[in-house]
């Protein structure tokens, strides 16, 4: 009987795996179809051919497609140059045009990233220096396809210096503002963004959890997409366990962030949760999870960074003495791979105790 259930529950599985194979590969020719109408004749045939493999490797898809013009003046790209103009995620027009900046966008070639180069200025949406035209070519809810009139460099690179700051130094906040340290108002200018921007999730925990912190203490929030959250929580206390564990003691700007190494560990407000900086070539990542909204919110006390998944995979480790280097704004060049991070604006007697009483 058990193994007549398992041998149905097999079958169940791989019926719904082929199905949605089956679906997605209708999805590619239909979004051919309208290419090879739209002016983008040459990618509609790689879409069936090279992309057909490409986007079956992830469940939904961005693509930027070079127009007619641009393959003639190039010729036919390299796989690893198809892979660089799709994404392993869908984003919106408005997902796009909310990005700051000199934000790194991962892609499926591997450790490479797209760079968002839209200026205040100009309001044109534009990646690696490269004009996206904001009429849609294709979405069909799983994949959504942009035109663009250039092949994307792989090589293309911002200098620092050259970013506008998305989140002001501290000292900028405190003379804008009237207010005290911990203002009420900035959770709820918070919570209104991340629910505008598909992170009511988080937002909602924030206005439950985080009304306490009134004692002058900072903290960094990384904020996974609705959808992540609800693909892993059962109950509620599984909700509340992953918001610990998406909270971090400190106050991290993106400056701040960019400047850690590999091997940096970050605490958590969940007891033994530890967050890992991976970098995979020009991407930051946590515990393996890029960071794709960077400053998406920041004031004086407070700083999220959106996430399209969740953190997962805990990683513990014993605090030995001398295993931390504080700083302020600024990484410890000391500081070693395995190290943990702490902070200077919270290593001090009112620093947050990190048990499970920490964050009800």
């Amino acid at each position: 009987m058990a193994t007549s259930l398992l041998f149905s529950l097999i079958l169940l599985s791989l019926s719904l795996s082929s199905s949605s194979a089956l679906l997605f590969s209708e999805t590619i020719v239909d979004a051919a179809d309208v290419l090879s109408h739209s002016g983008y004749l040459s990618l509609a045939l790689t879409l069936q051919t090279v992309f057909q493999t490409l986007l079956l490797q992830s469940p939904t898809a961005t693509v930027f497609a070079p127009s007619d013009s641009a393959f003639v003046r190039s010729g036919q790209p390299p796989l690893f140059l198809l892979q660089y103009h799709t994404l392993p995620q869908r984003l919106s027009l408005e997902d796009l045009k909310t990005l700051p900046y000199g934000t790194s966008i991962p892609t499926m070639l591997l450790n490479r990233s797209l760079i968002v180069t839209t200026s205040d200025v100009d309001a044109l949406l534009s990646i690696n220096n490269v004009t996206v035209n904001e009429l849609t070519v294709y979405d069909a809810g799983s994949l959504v396809i942009y035109g663009v009139g250039e092949f994307f460099d792989p090589s293309f690179r911002i200098y620092s210096n050259s970013v506008p700051e998305q989140c002001p130094g501290r000292n900028d906040f405190f003379e804008q503002e009237t207010s005290s340290f911990a203002d009420v108002d900035c959770f709820g200018e918070a919570s209104d963004l991340l629910r505008s921007r598909g992170y009511s999730k988080m937002a909602a925990f924030m206005d439950m959890q985080l009304t306490g912190f009134g004692d002058g203490t900072s903290v960094t929030i990384f904020a996974p997409v609705d959808e992540s959250i609800e693909e892993h929580a059962k109950n509620f206390s599984d909700y509340s366990v992953m918001f610990r564990q998406h909270v971090v003691p400190g106050w991290l700007p993106w400056k701040v962030m960019s400047g850690l190494e590999a091997g940096a560990m970050l605490p958590t407000f969940s007891e033994d949760f530890r967050i890992k900086i991976t970098r995979f070539g020009d991407i930051l990542a946590l515990n393996g999870v890029p960071i794709l909204f960077m400053d998406m919110f920041c004031c004086n006390w407070l700083v999220v960074h959106g996430l399209d998944q969740l953190v997962t995979s805990s990683i513990k480790q014993d605090l030995k003495e001398g295993s931390f280097f504080a700083f302020n704004d600024n990484v410890d060049e000391n500081a070693k791979e395995g190290s943990f991070f702490a902070f200077n604006d919270i290593v001090e007697e009112n620093a947050p105790d990190y048990g499970e009483n920490s964050i009800p």
